[in-house]
């Protein structure tokens, strides 16, 4: 069943093998929240065909970037391209799925009803929709809980539920935040995994996370703090430059490295 999530198809659009364009452009991206600048003047690229890690505190401004990238914040100016496209353009909408932290379903339906449905939103033939409903529970671990309603699920099952939503419409990018929130460990290492065979197959995915162990399971890393990036590097490239063993120690000294020089950090 995971053939149906994890396949390759040119007539969509997918990234070959000659796509080097990044899938997200983000250029001098700046927010303002409430009165408060939240994003200052962001600039960063996400490669496609990769797992791309958005690392940092509670409050460092992931998710406004994330609603920016998916095209739902408003932005005080700067550019974002994904796919070519500007953020938010209708013709993203079946190429872009964006799993926000709080469970984006309907508690009085079941698992099931909930897929379906959504399979009605994205227009998937009324044929392949079984299919599609049993490979994205299957693909999350929840194959046995389909005609559970959703009002009685955990915290990470209903996650896990958003997630599935989210690969029915097979995305070239996928924009998840915090997707690992409230998972066991074992729930942990297997959507990890889901994530890597989602990109060896083509699909982009930039996942945000407060928890630095989960670094070394990206390809890439963007550590943020206060709406700014202090790095952009692979794990092991983060590691080398700040000369530490962990990406919380690399933080932390590249934390202590701003406030001493600011005008190095890149915004």
């Amino acid at each position: 069943m995971m053939n149906n999530l994890t396949r390759g198809d040119p007539a969509r659009g997918g990234p070959g093998p000659e796509d080097t364009q990044p899938a997200i452009r983000v250029r001098d991206l700046r927010v303002v929240r409430g009165g408060r600048e939240v994003i200052p003047g962001l600039t960063l690229e996400v490669p496609t065909g990769q797992v791309v890690g958005l690392l940092g505190p509670s409050g460092c401004g992931k998710t406004t970037l994330l609603r920016s990238i998916v095209g739902v914040q408003i932005v005080a100016s700067g550019t974002i391209e994904v796919l070519g496209q500007a953020a938010g353009n209708p013709a993203l909408r079946e190429r872009v799925a964006y799993v926000t932290q709080t469970a984006s379903v309907y508690p009085d339906l079941t698992v099931h009803e909930n897929l379906a449905y959504f399979a009605a939103v994205l227009m998937i033939p009324r044929l392949r929709v079984p299919e599609a409903v049993q490979a994205a529970l299957a693909a999350v671990d929840l194959a046995d809980r389909g005609q559970d309603r959703v009002a009685r699920l955990s915290g990470g099952e209903l996650s896990r539920v958003s997630l599935a939503v989210a690969l029915m419409g097979e995305p070239q990018v996928l924009v998840l935040d915090e997707p690992t929130v409230g998972l066991d460990p074992v729930l942990r290492r297997d959507l990890w995994d889901l994530f890597h065979r989602l990109a060896a197959a083509g699909a982009t995915l930039l996942v945000s996370s407060h928890v630095m162990d989960e670094a070394g399971r990206c390809d890439r890393l963007l550590l943020m703090r206060e709406g700014a990036l202090l790095a952009d590097d692979t794990p092991d490239g983060i590691l080398r430059e700040t000369g530490t063993d962990d990406i919380e120690s690399a933080f932390l000294r590249l934390v202590d490295a701003a406030q001493l020089d600011p005008e190095e950090t890149d915004r």
